[in-house]
């Protein structure tokens, strides 16, 4: 970059402009191979044709009836009950792997009583042998006419076919084999036609050849070798190629660590002491502490909702003796779950960007509007989460006729609030931009030296409601593939990149005004992180699609990319260190003890660090592999890596800086009342969260990879896997975990919240008498 290898002591000279032409040229590549790929899935995504017919030319379904079982799939929640592909829920089956076993076994069937007679079971070895053979090559071959638009089923397919709509009708009869959806759940014979046509062309997508190569269009996913579904070579090789681009980055990036020593967080050799000072908030500011009450609540609703979807995998039969499916479904609890994990962490960013923005303008210089538009803004949210989480019930309780698109649940995991609510969202989230802007602006800023970094922060904070739109590109009756390539622009793209950043320009802004960090060491912080974040998160966003319909050009450039997003979470470790040498050390310059009034603000800080690495970067890491991926994605594994990284990353940063804020609002008078609170939940949170992956997740996930391995990937999702007595066992062994975090993180939070909360009232009442 051509500067000095000693730190910069003028916080008024400018970086090197390569800094930011740097974090330019990474987006702009990028986005380039993003896009490129993105419009790939429309060309490459698996046909669907215009009707399916049998040996003889009788339709059996249509492209309707494809799209409209699609649709169906949807309207009940049965991504958040089982997968399409891998990707969905894990309490009931992959219907897509399912439905090609049973299309394999009945293809079996047929071919042995044609050819000896006999069922297969009662063939001999040589036998069975070639009667697989024959499964394996008649479902492989693709009988597609493109320029028809015609698919065409020879006899044994026909007859697996119209077998599968009396094995679904069944499936959605009994809550106890289906993983706790609703009894009869779905009773009417044309939506069972319906969804029997998507599902068996999910499963002819996976194990049909893709013209002009060796491998299905889901590149042979799911693994299941009685049709012929094994991994391709393409999985092997770029994984390991993935490898060392790994070792490769991870060398560079600590040789500029040794190389130039003002690399990291923490300044040294000036003084550290806190240049915010607890108890003297805004009336701005402290009409945005309500929020995080909000925040609270929808957090102690995440657990407990969390708790009962994981007592549907412990015990799909009843809740303690009480029929929770007849009120509460599993697929309506694992909604509320998702939903409620992003409104909550979503809310507390929100909320503290507003605080920290207002702690860049002079404490005299706050807008007359500041605390109605927050209190707008406040109710805006209400309404929009309380009717989203309202709308997702009355959809999946099949309440809302032909609205249950738009005001409902709209089905996709993670993007199921209605489009209407989605809508409001992102009017809710341009609203509260344009408030920030106003407010912290770098013209508005205060400390001039500042400005730079304020105008990184309000880069990051636009990212947030545009980055968000690409949910709106869709509907119900898009192709699967073109769905969930948009799908994971926001899952990806919005949260792991956007926010990511954001997270740390929010982190890199909050120690600026402490006075823990200069405004250089600051900004370079975030230049470091928007390089390799974008470098490896970008490009990297297609690891999720290597088995959803896209081609193995997209297997090798994300495999390539993806790898590097552990680069930078392995730095965490480089200044683990000095977050705790913070908070208990002394100033360099002067000696004196370092009175860090933010002690829980940092510990939460290092939680973040921690769970970083081990939830987004170990077992990120081992997701990312295509070869690891083929077998493990939509296994317990994949809930290991969403806890440690979701909670772990995203809600402990939401927690910091609830705390930071609940101590910047609140007296010194009131902050011990409060503190006892935060401590409680600081090893509540942590205690419980590593119990629920050490004693349940990750085991689960390993013993059910395992099975996949030895039996195929259909059976390791199957409801004959989970009433194993062992899966029984680690299900069970989840109870600590979650009683800890609900009961010593959740609930203590709550209290915290609201007790800083009423005493924010109570003294700015008593400085109005």
């Amino acid at each position: 970059m051509n500067e000095a290898a000693q730190p910069l002591t003028d916080d008024d000279t400018e970086l090197s402009p390569w800094w930011l032409r740097t974090v330019a040229l990474v987006m702009v590549i990028g986005f380039a191979g993003l896009l490129a790929v993105t419009l790939l899935a429309y060309r490459n995504a698996p046909p669907i044709p215009a009707k399916v017919v049998d040996a003889q030319g009788a339709v059996l379904f249509s492209g309707d009836d494809i799209r409209d079982g699609q649709a169906v799939f949807l309207k009940y929640g049965l991504m958040d009950n089982g997968s399409i592909w891998g990707h969905g829920a894990y309490l009931g089956p992959d219907y897509s792997a399912e439905a090609l076993h049973r299309l394999g076994e009945d293809t079996a069937a047929a071919i042995a009583g044609t050819q000896y007679g006999k069922p297969v079971a009662a063939l001999d070895a040589r036998q069975q042998a070639a009667v697989h053979a024959e499964t394996a090559v008649t479902l492989k071959t693709n009988r597609y006419d493109a320029q028809s638009g015609v698919l065409q089923l020879i006899e044994p397919e026909a007859v697996a076919y119209r077998q599968q709509i009396g094995y679904w009708t069944d499936y959605f009869k009994d809550p106890t084999k289906n993983g706790g959806l609703k009894p009869s759940l779905i009773t009417d014979p044309a939506e069972l036609h319906q969804f029997t046509a998507f599902v068996t062309w999910a499963a002819w997508a996976s194990v049909a050849m893709r013209p002009g190569t060796d491998a299905s269009y889901t590149n042979n996913f799911p693994y299941d070798p009685s049709v012929g579904n094994v991994a391709t070579g393409s999985a092997l090789l770029w994984s390991a190629l993935s490898l060392l681009v790994l070792l490769a980055g991870i060398a560079t990036v600590l040789l500029a660590f040794g190389k130039f020593d003002y690399l990291g967080w923490i300044s040294r050799g000036h003084h550290v002491h806190p240049q915010l000072l607890p108890g003297q908030s805004s009336r701005g500011q402290r009409a945005l502490v309500k929020f995080f009450v909000v925040v609270a609540l929808l957090f102690l609703m995440q657990t407990l909702v969390g708790g009962g979807v994981a007592h549907f995998r412990a015990d799909p039969g009843s809740f303690y003796g009480f029929q929770l499916e007849n009120i509460f479904p599993s697929n309506l609890l694992r909604t509320w779950h998702l939903q409620t994990a992003i409104f909550w962490i979503a809310t507390a960013y929100v909320a503290a960007a507003l605080f920290l923005g207002r702690s860049l303008r002079a404490p005299d210089d706050e807008p007359r509007w500041l605390a109605g538009w927050v209190h707008v803004l406040f109710a805006a949210f209400v309404v929009v989460i309380g009717g989203s989480l309202l709308g997702v019930w009355a959809g999946i309780e099949q309440k809302l006729g032909n609205l249950w698109f738009w005001l409902g649940d709209q089905g996709w995991e993670y993007l199921e609030l209605g489009r209407v609510w989605q809508y409001l969202l992102v009017v809710g989230l341009l609203v509260w931009f344009a408030i920030l802007w106003v407010l912290a602006r770098p013209r508005a800023v205060a400390n001039v030296a500042a400005r730079p970094l304020a105008k990184m922060f309000m880069f990051a904070a636009v990212a947030i409601p545009v980055f968000y739109v690409p949910a709106l590109f869709f509907g119900a009756k898009t192709n699967y593939t073109v769905v969930d390539t948009w799908r994971f622009w926001i899952i990806h793209l919005w949260v792991e990149g956007f926010f990511e950043f954001f997270a740390t320009t929010i982190v890199a802004l909050t120690f600026y005004q402490l006075g823990l960090t200069r405004r250089n060491v600051a900004l370079r912080v975030i230049y470091l992180d928007a390089i390799l974040y974008f470098l490896g998160g970008l490009i990297g966003t297609g690891h999720h699609w290597y088995f959803t319909g896209h081609t193995n050009f997209n297997m090798s450039l994300s495999a390539l990319f993806s790898v590097l997003e552990v680069v930078p979470l392995t730095l965490l470790t480089l200044d683990a260190w000095d977050f705790v040498r913070t908070t208990r050390g002394d100033c360099d310059v002067c000696g004196k003890a370092v009175a860090v009034p933010h002690k829980w603000t940092f510990y939460f800080l290092m939680a973040v660090g921690f769970w970083n690495f081990v939830g987004a970067g170990m077992f990120g890491f081992f997701l990312n592999l295509p070869i690891v991926s083929y077998y493990e994605v939509g296994t317990q594994i994949t809930p290991t890596h969403g806890h440690a990284a979701l909670m772990g990353v995203f809600g402990m940063l939401a927690v910091a800086l609830m705390v930071f804020c609940l101590r910047q609002a609140s007296s010194d008078a009131r902050w011990p009342g409060i503190e006892k609170y935060v401590r409680v939940a600081f090893w509540g949170t942590n205690i419980g969260l590593m119990l629920m992956i050490l004693m349940s997740l990750f085991p689960s996930g390993v013993m059910q990879l395992w099975d996949v391995l030895k039996h195929g990937y259909w059976h390791a999702r199957s409801a004959e896997y989970v009433a194993i007595p062992r899966s029984h066992l680690v299900e069970w062994l989840r109870l600590p975990g979650d009683l800890i975090f609900i009961g010593f993180g959740a609930i203590p939070l709550v209290i915290a919240s609201i007790k800083g909360w009423l005493g924010v009232r109570a003294d700015a009442r008593a400085e109005a008498r």
